[in-house]
């Protein structure tokens, strides 16, 4: 009877487990959209013909683009699908808040989600991992906003042309990645990027770092090894919009730097997938990620 109700108090402790994971995902994020970690590019790729769809709701503050308190990105919603093993395409929209009193929207705007951020992305794999010699790396370039212009606001456009909100998401990157197997205990991945962006309000030049392990742990029937091989943990440190205090002012003497910690959870293989990020290891913003393998 003891060693019953032992049993019954395990399997309600691992299904609590199990609910309070799914809490935590139901709210995360994936800011541009893509392949990657929280907000560094990574040299990673889905399945070829993978399709993706996904929606998260964002912080306020690592989000606000402008020095003022005018505008706030509130959530997004992207869709994006891997055309080839070697080439990924994306599109993100993002939606604005007006602020009551605000300058840059129209009164009838104020109190309302309005004005759609649109981004369009690209990633194209150039050496995949292991070609040549085992320890080779995978390396990738891409593009998130290439274009950066939904309002005459190109990021690569001159100041005096320039509609100043636009471009936010603006950047290009080089990105290698590793990877490090560790048998009956998962994937450890190593990242190292060069992001790029001429936006006049947030110039980036810089190299930016990251790392993730995702568990795998041996299929030996236990409920607790199938909950955990769900887990796949992130940190990265990543340039720009480090410089956005918390009343969404800017602070000119803060770090270039912004570090962000964060998990990604599978609930249905990869076909179900959740995001929870900490930027700067205390904004909580998070999503969801739903996969669709084509082929």
């Amino acid at each position: 009877m003891i060693r019953r109700r032992k049993n019954v108090q395990k399997r309600l402790l691992l299904i609590i487990l199990f609910l309070i994971d799914s809490i935590l995902y139901v709210s995360s994020q994936a800011l541009y959209g893509t392949t990657g970690l929280l907000h560094a590019p990574t040299a990673e790729m889905q399945k070829d013909k993978t399709f993706m769809a996904g929606g998260n709701v964002l912080h306020l503050v690592p989000l606000q683009y402008i020095s003022s308190n005018e505008i706030k990105y509130t959530f997004n919603y992207y869709l994006n699908i891997t055309i080839f093993p070697w080439l990924e395409v994306g599109y993100t929209c993002t939606i604005n808040y007006a602020e009551h009193g605000s300058t840059y929207f129209p009164e009838q705007s104020w109190g309302k989600y309005t004005n759609q951020d649109r981004a369009f992305n690209a990633r194209l794999r150039l050496w995949k991992e292991g070609w040549w010699k085992s320890w080779t790396p995978q390396i990738v370039i891409g593009a998130n906003d290439g274009i950066g212009d939904s309002a005459n606001g190109g990021s690569l456009s001159n100041l005096s042309e320039q509609d100043y909100g636009n471009g936010f998401l603006n950047r290009y990157y080089l990105a290698i990645t590793k990877h490090l197997y560790f048998d009956n205990i998962g994937t450890l991945g190593g990242h190292i990027s060069w992001i790029y962006s001429n936006r006049f309000d947030n110039k980036l030049n810089n190299p930016a770092f990251g790392a993730n392990f995702r568990f795998g742990l041996k299929e030996n029937g236990s409920l607790m090894n199938r909950i955990i091989n769900g887990v796949n943990l992130m940190g990265e440190i990543v340039p720009g919009y480090t410089d956005v205090r918390s009343d969404l002012t800017f602070d000119s003497d803060a770090s270039k730097y912004q570090v962000n910690i964060g998990m990604e959870y599978s609930f249905w293989k990869d076909y179900i997938n959740a995001v929870v990020e900490l930027n700067r290891c205390r904004y909580f913003s998070g999503g969801l990620v739903f996969k669709v393998h084509l082929k």
